[in-house]
């Protein structure tokens, strides 16, 4: 990647430090998400706490049995200290397995719930949302900040509440032991906790670069890796310039990971030989206490191994804020896409569609697409900062109606706005003024599942998923029967090929259906519009790219796809324009013409210069 990418990526990073939520806000929002699990918090704290006496426990009856050993007392008594330390070994790890099956239910309930809570709201944002983000960047916040957010239950919290209550137990029981060698202990624990601080801090910027960087590496994956961003890479002959960026990227995913790496391992270590230090104090001032009689050897022994006892927490510890720093960036990433406000939303009083034959009218429309800012996170698209500028309208006082069971067909230049008529009509975004009404009803006060199963879409690309024709379908009507669904395929011309397949209903299209032709899979749409059996049926150039065979075979089924029902066409072909009731000429967002193909063409306006450089075809008129 060039310097300027990466200077937008540190741009973005900087910019996320600066609107970051302050902590007590973040842990508040991330409480809200474990509340349903309370109960079950509930007993894996008790489990740790149990668990911390027992861990202090052992090193006490350790010095007791060299205290009886160094007194020549009854083997019964050695027996039973031992006997006794066994048993509690058994304890703790029946203690220790039950808080990680806790820990471990917490955590991946709390994934369930995030994972569930991004899709559902990334699914209400709005198409212009989609449009800006990177497909990659928006999947690795659903993957792995979840993950990393995951952790802070099952690994974090669990370490913080074992070791701060195994912390606070050593402290009372060493002190009650020996508090001069306990002081000496002590001594050396402001090396724990300032770089604890600091490396905290360093960690979680460099976690923080590192999800960015490995957000780019999936959207580089996933664009490169789809039918179309292999053939593209193939037919422009760029494997070399793909490779050596994204190269680039997972270098700096490399260096990042080594940086980490060597900073967490620096700090432990350097712990560790803290921990080894304070060990051999202990050993000697114990050691001549013990000698001189004011400390029994027991108690010496018991001494090192509350130490290990002790600085184990703290070092565990120390690391827990690095953890908790790093999930912390983790649920801010994932909690800054769930703060993006959908802008469609159902009105609290919002009702079904009218039944029956229904109309589309527009009244005086005025419409501009909204600004990144409003739909979008710098993060998301790889920019430092998203562009302000939006809101230019794109449709001018735009009125007409498609009365019930009729055809109109919407011409014009390209960017006139006919894609945005049929994107308002199925309420993909709201209109700035004016209104769009389905049936007498603003579609602004209709339920958004009305919408849905009142008004069909056919676009230009005829998009598929990655799945089984059947599947593909039943998207229309779950309910479906196998009747119903060879009943679409034959009306849109498609029984007879779908028959022949080896698989059938099961035979699975590609991604994006690539494995069907263009026509197949337009028809393979269209019989997923006929299962859906919409009253309004808008079709968006559906027959543009396809070949005058494939024409064919798609403008028959269409004509099963429209009979009876009320269309709104974005028209391409000419056979299309004459067959509607209506025609409107969209020009710069107005329409400047309105008519019959006989009328329109007779007033040798906009719609006739049209028609003899787009839609005229000499076969079609020699044959007229």
């Amino acid at each position: 990647m060039d310097m300027n990418a990466w200077s937008a990526l540190r741009t973005v990073s900087r910019e996320q430090e600066a609107a970051r939520a302050p902590v007590p806000v973040t842990a508040r929002r991330i409480a809200s998400f474990a509340r349903p699990h309370r109960r079950r918090i509930g007993g894996f704290l008790l489990l740790s706490v149990i668990g911390a006496v027992l861990t202090v426990a052992t090193p006490l009856l350790a010095g007791r049995v060299v205290d009886a050993i160094d007194a020549r007392s009854e083997i019964d008594v050695v027996l039973r200290l031992a006997g006794l330390i066994a048993l509690i070994a058994v304890a703790e790890a029946g203690i220790g397995l039950l808080t990680r099956l806790l820990s471990a239910t917490i955590g991946e309930g709390l994934i369930l719930r995030l994972r569930t809570a991004v899709f559902d709201h990334v699914q209400r944002m709005p198409v212009a949302f989609f449009t800006r983000t990177r497909t990659g960047a928006l999947v690795s916040r659903l993957n792995n900040d979840v993950l990393g957010a995951q952790r802070a239950f099952s690994d974090t919290l669990s370490g913080v509440v074992g070791n701060l209550v195994t912390l606070v137990l050593t402290l009372v029981v060493m002190i009650g032991i020996s508090w001069q060698v306990t002081l000496l202990a002590l001594l050396l624990l402001p090396v724990f906790v300032v770089p604890a601080r600091r490396m905290g801090r360093r960690l979680a910027r460099l976690q923080r670069e590192g999800a960015d960087l490995n957000a780019a590496m999936s959207t580089t994956m996933t664009e490169r890796f789809s039918a179309p961003g292999a053939t593209l890479v193939k037919l422009f002959g760029r494997p070399d310039e793909e490779s050596a960026k994204f190269a680039a990227r997972a270098g700096r995913v490399r260096d990042i990971g080594v940086r980490s790496a060597m900073v967490q391992w620096v700090f432990i270590t350097a712990l560790t030989l803290v921990s080894a230090l304070a060990l051999a104090l202990v050993y000697g001032l114990g050691g001549v206490l013990a000698i001189g009689g004011a400390l029994a050897p027991g108690a010496v022994v018991s001494l090192a191994m509350l130490l290990t006892r002790l600085y184990a927490p703290l070092t565990a510890l120390a690391g827990a804020r690095v953890e908790a720093m790093s999930a912390l960036v983790s649920f801010e990433r994932v909690f800054e896409v769930l703060d993006l406000e959908p802008m469609i939303r159902d009105a609290p009083d919002a009702r079904p569609a009218p039944e029956g034959p229904t109309a589309l009218r527009f009244s005086r429309v005025r419409f501009g697409y909204p600004a990144a800012n409003r739909v979008s996170l710098a993060s998301l698209e790889e920019v430092a900062t998203l562009d302000t500028r939006g809101g230019e309208k794109v449709l001018h006082d735009v009125s007409f109606e498609v009365p019930a069971g009729r055809m109109v067909a919407l011409v014009g230049s390209s960017g006139a706005g006919k894609s945005t008529i049929a994107q308002l009509t199925a309420r993909l975004y709201d209109v700035d003024s004016g209104s769009v009404s389905l049936g007498g009803v603003d579609v602004r006060e209709l339920r958004a599942e009305a919408i849905r199963g009142a008004v069909g879409f056919v676009t230009q690309d005829g998009h598929l998923f990655h799945d089984t024709i059947r599947a593909n379908l039943l998207l229309a009507r779950p309910g479906a029967t196998d009747d119903e669904l060879w009943g679409a395929l034959r009306r849109a011309r498609l029984g007879t090929l779908v028959g022949g397949l080896p698989d059938g209903l099961e035979t699975v299209v590609g991604e994006r259906g690539y494995r069907l032709s263009g026509g197949e899979r337009q028809r393979l749409t269209i019989a997923r519009l006929l299962l859906a059996r919409p009253r309004v049926v808008v079709l968006d150039e559906a027959t543009a790219s396809l070949d005058s065979t494939s024409e064919a075979a798609v403008q028959a089924a269409l004509g099963e796809a429209l009979e009876g029902r009320t269309a709104l066409v974005i028209a391409h072909r000419l056979s299309t324009v004459r067959n509607a009731d209506e025609i409107l000429v969209l020009e710069a967002g107005t329409i400047v013409e309105r008519g019959s193909h006989e009328t329109l063409l007779a007033r040798d306006g906009r719609y006739a210069e049209l028609y003899r450089t787009q839609f005229a075809d000499p076969a079609t008129d020699t044959a007229a």
